[in-house]
């Protein structure tokens, strides 16, 4: 089923590329909208892997807005996205997927 999540720390391209990356082999294909605030993914998923989801997502410095974070990972998922967006970005500018 098709969903669609909003995440935090999301800025630029170089995250959505991250994004769509980092979550494609296990996830499949991911639409990033950066045309709206707080940011949002879509993606056709089962509802047995959206715990999954929300994991990876923390993991790479984007947390979902629904997720309850302490004042130490709000500060910690956001320091991840900043090395996340640098990666997206490197991988845009040498054409790397």
């Amino acid at each position: 089923m098709k969903k669609t999540f909003e995440v935090h720390n999301v800025k630029c391209g170089g995250c959505a590329n991250t994004l769509i990356n980092s979550l494609k082999e296990e996830f499949g294909e991911i639409e990033v909208n950066l045309d709206v605030h707080p940011r949002q993914i879509t993606l056709d998923i089962q509802e047995t892997k959206e715990e999954d989801l929300k994991i990876k997502l923390r993991s790479l410095g984007y947390p979902l807005t629904s997720d309850e974070l302490s004042g130490f990972e709000k500060a910690t998922t956001t320091a991840k996205s900043f090395v996340s967006c640098a990666i997206g970005k490197f991988n845009v500018a040498t054409n790397k997927k």
